[in-house]
């Protein structure tokens, strides 16, 4: 798509990990540097005690990481259909909704994109996941109606949304010279997405694309999930996972779930579940990992434990091993992690992945051999176990490898363009 004038929306990919926004521009880059340059804008809001300020993405993880005294949300989108969404918590003394912090999050998303683009954005294209809640699709649309809520409250007058897949899809159609079908695999943070789109220069032109969309349909799996079970595999059984009391019971896991998922880790700081732990700890068996767990809670490590796992699993996905540190709260100690450790542990959701995806072909009414390429996108797909299953199932199909982290944020905002126009 070219034009001698910039477009006049914009589109934001909105991500349980990352966020990004993109906007098509005359020889310039399409996607906005929101944060020290970079286009990603880690989906993190931290509430700093220390000066009573507001931190958001890298600033406001490493202000957490350096010890800060505060509370730090993370996985925000992962609140989106979810009974959460409606409900809230406490920081600071203060109550607050968790809708109002993902209000604060967009707004300040848009702020940088403006603050970038040296205009206002009043319209927008937004991701959205194939599903946001499997099998519900009146959950479902509540949560597109929720961040469409949000998106108007934050200052957008237009929006529309997307697939997430789909958008992927037209980023790599841009540098298509003949017709393809692909396979779209957007491995994100909290979902797992997949569209079969035919594409092509010809095909681009047109403003609706439907026709071209063979079949869509996605899980809520995705990065997050890979990081809980890595933790519930292997580092959680450190602070007592699976443990047994003097009686012979095991003790109860609801805080090593809580512990080992973004969202909830703060679940595991009431005054209820320390002396729920404490009490615990005389009766366990092995009471030095239940003392490592009330460490943790005292000094509220759950989401510097939580970083150390996703820091793990990235490792892993491009060497064998990976040392991981529990410093913070258990001076010393470490946990050598492996690549088969982490294949274990993530093999029950690479197959739910896998039975998705053999949906989607008789959806589409293509057959494996019909799929000329699989484009990977999201930060998760480069997980060596997930992507080489998903490889297996398109033999014949070659395999590209999109930009992980911005192809869905400039795929919107080429179907911003195509819908709102150029400026």
């Amino acid at each position: 798509m070219v034009s001698s004038t910039p477009a006049i929306a914009c589109g934001i990919d909105f991500g349980t990990s990352n966020s990004t926004v993109g906007w098509l521009r005359p020889q310039q880059a399409t996607l906005l540097p929101l944060e020290d340059g970079k286009p990603t804008l880690p989906s993190v809001v931290f509430f700093n005690a220390e000066d009573n300020s507001v931190r958001f993405g890298r600033a406001g993880l490493q202000d957490y990481l350096d010890g800060y005294e505060g509370r730090l949300m993370r996985s925000l989108k992962s609140l989106l259909g979810s009974s959460l969404i409606d409900g809230g918590t406490e920081i600071q003394g203060h109550p607050i909704r968790f809708r109002d912090l993902l209000t604060r999050f967009i707004a300040n998303l848009k702020e940088r994109a403006e603050a970038q683009g040296g205009r206002a954005f009043e319209q927008a294209v937004f991701g959205r996941p194939v599903h946001f809640v499997d099998d519900d699709s009146a959950a479902d649309r509540q949560a597109e109606a929720t961040l469409g809520e949000i998106a108007r409250a934050v200052g957008f007058k237009e929006l529309s949304f997307q697939y997430e897949p789909i958008a992927a899809a037209f980023h790599y159609e841009t540098g298509l010279s003949r017709e393809e079908v692909v396979l779209v695999a957007d491995i994100g943070g909290g979902t797992s997405d997949f569209s079969i789109v035919r594409l092509s220069p010809e095909r681009a032109r047109a403003v609706e694309r439907w026709s071209d969309v063979l079949a869509n349909d996605g899980i809520h799996i995705g990065g997050t999930d890979f990081d809980k079970q890595l933790s519930l595999a292997e580092v959680m059984p450190l602070l007592g996972h699976r443990s047994q009391l003097k009686n012979g019971r095991e003790i109860p896991s609801s805080i090593y779930f809580n512990l080992a998922t973004w969202h909830t880790i703060n679940f595991a700081y009431t005054r209820q579940v320390w002396a729920e732990q404490q009490r615990l700890q005389l009766d366990a068996i092995a009471p030095e990992m239940l003392e490592r767990l009330l460490a943790l809670i005292r000094d509220r490590a759950g989401h510097w434990l939580a970083h150390q796992v996703e820091q793990a699993k990235i490792a892993l996905s491009s060497q064998e091993t990976a040392l991981l540190s529990l410093e913070r709260f258990s001076p010393g100690q470490q946990k050598l992690l492996t690549r088969s450790q982490f294949d274990l542990a993530a093999l029950v959701l690479v197959e739910k992945i896998e039975a998705t995806l053999t949906r989607l072909l008789p959806e589409a009414g293509v057959t494996a051999a019909a799929i000329d390429t699989v484009f990977f996108t999201g930060g998760s797909s480069g997980i060596p176990l997930l992507r080489r299953r998903i490889a297996a199932l398109f033999p014949q199909a070659r395999v590209v490898e999109g930009d992980l982290f911005g192809s869905i944020g400039a795929g919107l905002a080429v179907d911003a363009a195509r819908r709102y126009g150029m400026g």
